[in-house]
């Protein structure tokens, strides 16, 4: 099978609101329509968009009374925070605010007139390989002294990583001076639990307020404030807050998440 274009036909009871909503917030332009009927395409590599009125007798008998629902126009894109500044500004629905997810996927979402939702996704660029130890990298005397100065960390907002699940706040990375480990902080509002998942190096999770629950294999241990918690490395472990909590993580900076049911592995925005 050769797929030469792609298309999503969305039966809608307002048409002209969908398209209304595509062409001024998403730059989709008309190719064709008609009376309850519209043809969405974009220059690029987006999937083209057919837009069919509830009830058109074009559709079958049996699909005529349905309507779009349930699913998510995934649309990957360059310079995502500038897309959502660009939205808000022209009052775009947004109905999920800008968030990123451990594996590294940074996204938000807006919904159409009549329910569709739209997700804007963008993904952190993979970690850069380490040089072999075979072909070791030569540096001058500067850039030397440079990278061994001491620093001095101080985070800003886009240090800032916020999820439905968690706030983390990125102290130290390669990103922002150090050459071997990342620290972190993690703030969870009570009642919040993370998504299970593995990472590929140990950790260190200390309480600085509130009580966590963390639990490890068919182990859980709830850590309080004061306490350290050592999480070895490739163990699926969840983490929930039963009250409000913080804690300070430090790991290698390489280590890298995996989740349950998906492949591959995904980095830690915050620790790179």
């Amino acid at each position: 099978m050769n797929v030469t274009t792609s298309t999503l036909s969305l039966t809608v009871a307002d048409v002209d609101a969908s398209r209304e909503f595509f062409c001024t917030h998403l730059g989709y332009a008309v190719a064709m329509s008609a009376d309850g009927f519209a043809s969405l395409t974009r220059d690029d590599d987006a999937v083209d968009i057919v837009l069919l009125r509830r009830g058109t007798e074009v559709l079958p008998v049996g699909q005529r009374d349905q309507s779009a629902s349930g699913l998510i126009l995934a649309l990957t894109v360059t310079d995502l925070a500038a897309e959502e500044a660009r939205l808000r500004g022209e009052g775009a629905p947004i109905t999920m605010p800008l968030r990123e997810e451990p594996w590294g996927e940074r996204l938000f979402q807006l919904t159409d007139p009549n329910g569709v939702v739209v997700q804007l996704v963008e993904w952190a660029a993979p970690a850069p390989a380490s040089a072999p130890a075979s072909a070791p990298v030569a540096e001058s005397e500067s850039e030397s002294e440079e990278t061994a100065a001491m620093h001095v960390i101080t985070p800003t907002p886009e240090s800032v990583t916020a999820s439905p699940n968690a706030t983390m706040t990125g102290l130290a990375a390669p990103s922002r001076g150090s050459a071997e480990l990342s620290t972190w902080t993690v703030a969870m509002e009570a009642g919040q639990t993370g998504p299970e998942h593995s990472v590929s190096r140990e950790q260190v999770w200390t309480v600085t307020a509130g009580v966590l629950e963390v639990t490890c294999g068919d182990r859980t241990e709830k850590v309080a404030s004061g306490q350290t918690l050592v999480l070895p490395p490739d163990a699926l472990r969840r983490v929930h807050a039963p009250e409000a909590a913080e804690a300070h993580v430090a790991m290698r900076s390489d280590g890298v998440a995996s989740v349950p049911g998906t492949e591959g592995t995904r980095i830690l925005p915050w620790a790179q």
